[in-house]
C-alpha cells in the first residue's frame, strides 16, 4: 500500500488518488512522535472526526499518542493495523501517519515506552461509534484495500 494513502482508496485528505483536486484539499503532514517513544512495529494512524474525539479517548481502556486539531482526532496504532480490518466511516486510516491537516498537535502522550493504542479496542470502539458491526476476514484474502 502507499504511503499516505487511505484504504479507500483516497488520500489521507480525502483527495482522489486519480489526482483530481477537491475543492477541501488540505496539505498532508506526517504525524511527529515523541523522540522519547520507539516506534518499532512501524507507524500509522486512525482518526475520527473531532466532535467524536474526546469521547472515543475517554472510553478507551489505553491510548497512546493522540493528535488533534480542529477538524480531527489521529491515535497512532501500529504499522498494517488495516490489515484484515474494514475501518468503518466515518473512520479514516492513514499509512505512515501521514494526516491532512493544518499540523495536528499532540494532545495525549501515553505513560507507556511505546507510541501506540491497541487497534482491536480502539477498532471496536470505532465500529460501536459508526454504528457498524466489526467485521474481520481471514487473513491472506484481501481484507486490506488498496
Amino acid at each position: 500500500m502507499a504511503r499516505g494513502r487511505l484504504t479507500d482508496g483516497r488520500h489521507a485528505d480525502g483527495r482522489p488518488t486519480d489526482g483530481r483536486p477537491t475543492p477541501d484539499h488540505r496539505e498532508e503532514v506526517r504525524l511527529p512522535l515523541p523522540p522519547t517513544l520507539a516506534a518499532t512495529l512501524g507507524c500509522d494512524a486512525v482518526g475520527v472526526p473531532a466532535r467524536h474525539g474526546f469521547r472515543l479517548m475517554t472510553r478507551l481502556p489505553r491510548s497512546g499518542c493522540v493528535f488533534a486539531d480542529e477538524a480531527w482526532w489521529w491515535w497512532i496504532v501500529p504499522a498494517g493495523s488495516d490489515q484484515d480490518l474494514a475501518w468503518p466511516a466515518p473512520a479514516r486510516y492513514a499509512t505512515g501517519g501521514c494526516v491532512p491537516g493544518a499540523h495536528p498537535r499532540l494532545i495525549r502522550h501515553p505513560e507507556a515506552t511505546t507510541p501506540y493504542t491497541p487497534p482491536i479496542p480502539l477498532y471496536l470502539m470505532v465500529c460501536q461509534l459508526a454504528g457498524a458491526t466489526p467485521v474481520w476476514t481471514p487473513s491472506g484474502t484481501g481484507g486490506r484495500r488498496e
